[in-house]
């Protein structure tokens, strides 16, 4: 058995934790285990989880903690932990590249560095350490992976793009677990009190990309045209008690439900009608592949890659447009039926089994030539 290790800010839920886990849950463990490298000293959403499935948990401080004190505790992590042959580091931007420098000091022969962004917002300092990271990437990793073209062309230099030097990884689902189901669907719109409701939904950490601001100014004006319909959002954030604010000054508080992280994910799209994505931007968005598998037409802002559409349930719109025109749009997106878009996801590579069967073939293919 190879153990591999999964370098990330933390394994709370996000979209591309989610992609780590599904990896994780679908991979061979007896051939290839992965522990987790993460830069925060609090317990995690999905550490449990790890640990049932034989993962270790190392934990350093972030960089805003100390730039020194970071450095010194990757230092000590990876001269105490010589077993690593692999690492693979999932980051936003090339801002922060030390796990892979410091491994290649103590000469871990694979270095991954994979994008699951096409933009980070940040300040200067951020910005400036991104576009010096361009450069020093080439001599720090050995393997450019990008969960799409966008990400990859956010990601890299013009010249590993130019010459395709880099490997598409596609953001894997449980295709089973988000198959439509009615009597499902049934079952969850009466746990939660909303039958015979016109039910609107979004998943999305509250974080400035996802536009939260923007979507309740589009379910204001669909319950101006139907007061029978009701938003379900899907998740945690720093922003969240901005949008609690506003959907109460907006009179909203009894069709907004706030149903914070939820290990139901696929439960609760089979009770959705339409959803709503008005991110500013996204690598390519796991939730909007999971929505496609149960079926659901969604309302995409046209700033995300149009390679997430794999079905004809996605629609975009331009963040230019008022929110009326959205929600006019919405109102005519519901569909009477609902049907099984198992296949349509497997044929186009977004199926979690197939993709971690790939990633162990990289791994094993490349630590053989060490």
């Amino acid at each position: 058995m190879i153990r591999v290790l999964q370098v990330v800010n933390s394994m709370n839920v996000g979209g591309m934790e989610t992609f780590i886990m599904n990896i994780y849950r679908n991979i061979d463990r007896t051939t290839v285990q992965f522990d987790f490298l993460v830069h925060t000293e609090k317990e995690s959403y999905y550490d449990e989880e790890i640990k049932k499935l034989g993962g270790n948990i190392f934990n350093i401080p972030p960089r805003n903690k100390g730039i020194k004190k970071n450095r010194e505790s990757l230092e000590a992590f990876f001269k105490k932990n010589n077993v690593y042959k692999i690492v693979h580091q999932h980051v936003s931007s090339l801002s922060y590249i030390e796990p892979l420098i410091v491994s290649k000091k103590y000469n871990v022969p694979v270095r991954i560095i994979h994008g699951h962004s096409t933009r980070q917002p940040g300040s200067s300092f951020h910005k400036f350490f991104h576009r010096l990271n361009q450069w020093r990437i080439d001599s720090i990793a050995t393997d450019y992976f990008a969960c799409s073209e966008n990400s990859a062309k956010w990601l890299f230099d013009k010249s590993k793009v130019t010459k395709n030097m880099y490997t598409i990884i596609n953001n894997g689902i449980q295709t089973g677990k988000f198959t439509f189901d009615v009597k499902l669907r049934d079952k969850v719109r009466k746990s939660l009190g909303i039958e015979g409701k016109l039910v609107l939904g979004h998943t999305g950490r509250f974080a400035p990309p996802k536009n939260h601001d923007f979507l309740i100014d589009i379910f204001k004006s669909v319950n101006k045209f139907n007061p029978n319909a009701v938003l379900l959002l899907i998740g945690e954030g720093e922003l969240k008690p901005q949008i609690e604010k506003k959907v109460q000054l907006n009179g909203l508080d009894d069709n907004v439900f706030f149903l914070g992280v939820r290990a139901d994910v696929g439960d609760i799209l089979q009770a959705i009608d339409v959803f709503i994505f008005p991110s500013y931007y996204e690598g390519l968005p796991l939730t909007l592949v999971e929505a496609q598998a149960a079926d659901l037409p969604c309302l995409v802002s046209d700033s995300i890659t149009k390679k997430v559409r794999i079905t004809d349930t996605i629609t975009y719109k331009s963040l230019s447009e008022k929110p009326k025109t959205w929600a006019l749009k919405v109102l005519n997106l519901p569909k009477e039926k609902r049907v099984d878009k198992t296949d349509s996801i497997f044929k186009s590579g977004y199926d979690a089994f197939e993709i971690s069967t790939k990633l162990m073939k990289f791994y094993l293919e490349r630590l053989a030539k060490y």
